[in-house]
């Protein structure tokens, strides 16, 4: 007999990160700034069983995303969904999905790019490629992958 358990609670309030790339759930954590003691409940899934394939989950309790913050996880999860929880239920789905321009959000890895160089200029990419991801600056032409993305999401 086919037996379905929980393996991971219920949040109250909060939200949770579904339908992350396998193995991404970390980088999630990182560009999220979510790091030791942050004084909430963090749930981390990695490589659970879903009807798609493999996946992980992030829960976070007593914390919401605001636009940018799901901007940033759509860089390197592009496929996942938010679910903001209320009192134990969902309230909002919201399926992230990659801006066709990236402003402010990644920082150039081009050291002379002028936006590397204090001047008053917000970084701005162009979105090339959604699959796989591929950024392209709007002022030096540096083009950058999911790898340079993690490492420069600001």
């Amino acid at each position: 007999m086919d037996e379905q358990v929980l393996k991971v609670q219920k949040i109250k309030n909060g939200i949770v990160i579904d339908h992350i790339p396998c193995g991404m759930s970390l980088k999630v954590l990182k560009i999220l700034g979510i790091q030791g003691d942050i004084g909430s409940t963090v749930t981390l899934a990695m490589h659970v069983k879903s009807s798609r394939g493999w996946k992980d989950i992030v829960k976070i309790e007593d914390r919401y995303l605001d636009d940018r913050e799901i901007d940033k996880i759509s860089l390197i999860a592009p496929s996942a969904t938010v679910n903001f929880i209320e009192n134990y239920k969902v309230v909002r789905k919201h399926r992230v999905e990659i801006p066709s321009v990236v402003k402010g959000i990644v920082k150039c890895m081009n050291p002379r790019c002028i936006t590397n160089h204090k001047e008053p200029i917000q970084s701005e990419f162009y979105v090339i490629s959604k699959t796989p991801i591929t950024i392209k600056c709007k002022y030096c032409g540096r083009e950058m992958n999911a790898e340079d993305i993690v490492e420069n999401i600001i």
